[in-house]
C-alpha cells in the first residue's frame, strides 16, 4: 500500500503577547533600577578585604589627593545641633538664614573666615571648589568642628559616636594630612574611628581565605 504524504503546513506563532510582556518587563526594570549618583567628591580609596558595612548615618571626614579635608554630618538628628554649637562657640554670629543654608550643605569644606561670605552667595559653592577645612598645626579648624561634634553627643554613649566616626582618604593623599586629622580627633579624646576602603575579594590561599573556608565547611 503506497504511503500517503501529508502536505506540509507552516506553523505560525503569534509573538505579539510575548513581545508585550517583554517590553513591560523592560520598562519595569528601567523605572525600578536606581542609578548610582556621581560622587560629589572624587576620592579613590585604598582596597581591603573588610566586609563591614559603613553606617548609613555617620560623621565622615574626607581627604582628597589635593590635601583638602571635608566634613559630612550624616546624622540628621544631630547635624543642626552641631552647627548651632559651632556657631556659638566660635562666635560666628551667623543669621538664621545663613545657618539654614549651612545645615543644607552636604559637605562642609570652608575655612571659618570664608563661611559667612560663602553663605551669602546666590548659589552654593560645589564641594570640589571649596578650599577645604584647615588642618595645619597652627590652625586646625577640624579640631574645632570635632569639639562641636563631641558637645552634641555629650552625655550619651560615646561608643555610638566612635562607630559613626569614619575617615575616607584618597590613596594618593599625603600622610601629614591624615596625621592632622588624627590630631583633631586626639584633641577631642576621640581615639577610635574606622577607615573607609574599597572592597575586594580575599586572596585565594591566604590565612583569611582558609579561615573563611573552614567556617563555611562547619556550617
Amino acid at each position: 500500500m503506497p504511503k500517503v504524504k501529508l502536505p506540509r503546513k507552516s506553523t505560525i506563532v503569534d509573538m505579539t503577547a510575548m513581545c508585550d510582556v517583554a517590553f513591560l518587563l523592560l520598562t519595569f526594570f528601567i523605572l525600578a533600577t536606581k542609578q548610582k549618583p556621581p560622587e560629589v567628591l572624587a576620592v579613590k580609596t585604598p582596597t581591603s578585604v573588610s566586609a563591614t558595612a559603613a553606617p548609613d548615618e555617620s560623621i565622615l571626614i574626607t581627604m582628597t589627593k589635593e590635601g583638602k579635608v571635608f566634613l559630612m554630618l550624616g546624622d540628621k538628628t544631630k547635624k543642626a545641633k552641631i552647627i548651632d554649637d559651632f556657631n556659638t562657640t566660635r562666635g560666628l554670629q551667623l543669621t538664621p538664614n545663613e545657618l539654614a543654608k549651612l545645615k543644607k550643605m552636604e559637605f562642609i569644606g570652608l575655612p571659618v573666615n570664608k563661611l559667612k561670605s560663602a553663605l551669602n552667595m546666590d548659589h552654593e559653592i560645589p564641594a570640589a571648589e571649596q578650599d577645604g577645612i584647615p588642618t595645619d598645626s597652627t590652625n586646625n579648624e577640624l579640631s574645632m568642628w570635632m569639639r562641636s561634634v563631641t558637645n552634641a553627643y555629650a552625655g550619651g554613649d560615646q561608643s555610638v559616636l566612635q562607630k559613626m566616626l569614619l575617615v575616607k582618604g584618597d590613596g594618593e593623599a599625603l600622610y601629614p594630612i591624615f596625621k592632622s586629622v588624627k590630631e583633631a580627633f586626639k584633641q577631642n579624646e576621640l581615639f577610635k574611628f574606622r577607615i573607609v576602603t574599597e572592597g575586594e575579594n580575599v586572596p585565594v590561599g591566604s590565612e583569611l581565605f582558609k579561615t573563611g573556608t573552614d567556617a563555611s565547611k562547619k556550617h
